[in-house]
């Protein structure tokens, strides 16, 4: 399998500022000598030890994600303004697919927001499948885009357009199975555990992690653990998730307690708070590496969601 992040803000986009670019490119020239730019070589040094808050963005765009099976089917999850992003890349890289699975968290405005910019909905021959384990699906997906919120319904889409709600335990989408599990979050949430290969990715965003919920149950044991990769919301610091209890979102440290209990090998942080800068969510993962290692564990893997990034299973 292989993991594509293309949304990775929480709430709503958050694009970089024109001040927060300028004080980008301000810090790294200040970081400049004179023998760094002799070459070629030396250029690119300076490049790479630029700390990464500076080299790049985590990106603006609210959250979807990519998932391509090992028989390179197309798995989308939740339908945030990455989902444009993607859209344009298949255009671009003449994606041979045409059925198009998108799978849905729930249904706030920043899940659904690409939906209507996604461009192989507007392609005859495709086919766009809408999923979730909420009955209403077809109800809500259908109702964000029509006058006065879009200017045009779903009915002008030129792909095939169908709606699926789960039931059951689980779907298969190619060569992988697809479960799902309810979450604590304002409404409700649900998270997709993505099973391929011998492998498994679990997508858990907005979900509120607390002792409460995830103690040692075996229902939790037998969907998380020994999870190869935890994609998890971590939104909030400690200290702010004292102030933000009930809001659906979970701190940092708490995704690495989970992570750590259930035997994860990789975590993602997630759901990025839209106040924060890239010098912050950069930070987090730091303190987020030192929390791991007051637990006494050097085995979890932390990496922080970025626009762009992909992992390979």
């Amino acid at each position: 399998m292989k993991v594509v992040f293309w949304g990775v803000r929480g709430s709503l986009p958050t694009p970089l500022t024109p001040e927060q670019v300028r004080g980008k490119i301000a810090a790294v020239v200040q970081r400049i000598r004179p023998d760094d730019l002799q070459s070629q070589k030396s250029r690119e040094l300076f490049l790479a030890g630029l700390p990464p808050y500076l080299f790049g963005t985590t990106g603006g765009n609210t959250t979807c994600l990519e998932v391509r099976t090992d028989d390179d089917r197309i798995i989308i999850i939740d339908g945030g303004t990455g989902l444009r992003d993607l859209g344009v890349s298949l255009l671009k890289k003449r994606d041979p697919g045409t059925d198009f699975p998108i799978f849905f968290t729930h249904f706030h405005w920043d899940h659904l927001q690409g939906i209507p910019f996604f461009g192989p909905a507007w392609i005859k021959g495709n086919r766009i499948t809408f999923a979730s384990p909420f009955p209403s699906i077809e109800r809500t997906i259908r109702g964000q885009m029509k006058p006065p919120y879009f200017p045009v319904t779903m009915d002008a889409m030129q792909a095939e357009i169908r709606f699926a709600y789960l039931q059951g335990e689980s779907v298969r989408v190619g060569s992988a199975e697809i479960r799902w599990k309810r979450m604590n979050h304002p409404g409700g949430s649900f998270a997709y555990k993505i099973m391929d290969g011998g492998k498994s990715v679990i997508f858990a965003t907005d979900s509120e992690v607390t002792d409460r919920e995830f103690q040692q149950r075996e229902e939790n044991r037998a969907f998380f653990e020994s999870a190869d990769v935890l994609i998890l919301d971590s939104q909030y610091t400690l200290e702010e998730s004292f102030t933000k209890f009930d809001f659906g979102h979970t701190a940092y440290t708490m995704a690495v307690n989970l992570a750590v209990e259930w035997k994860v090998k990789t975590l993602v942080l997630f759901h990025h708070e839209p106040q924060y800068d890239d010098r912050k969510l950069f930070g987090i993962a730091r303190s987020a590496a030192w929390h791991k290692e007051q637990l006494g564990t050097s085995a979890l893997d932390i990496r922080t969601a970025q626009e762009g990034l992909e992992l390979t299973l």
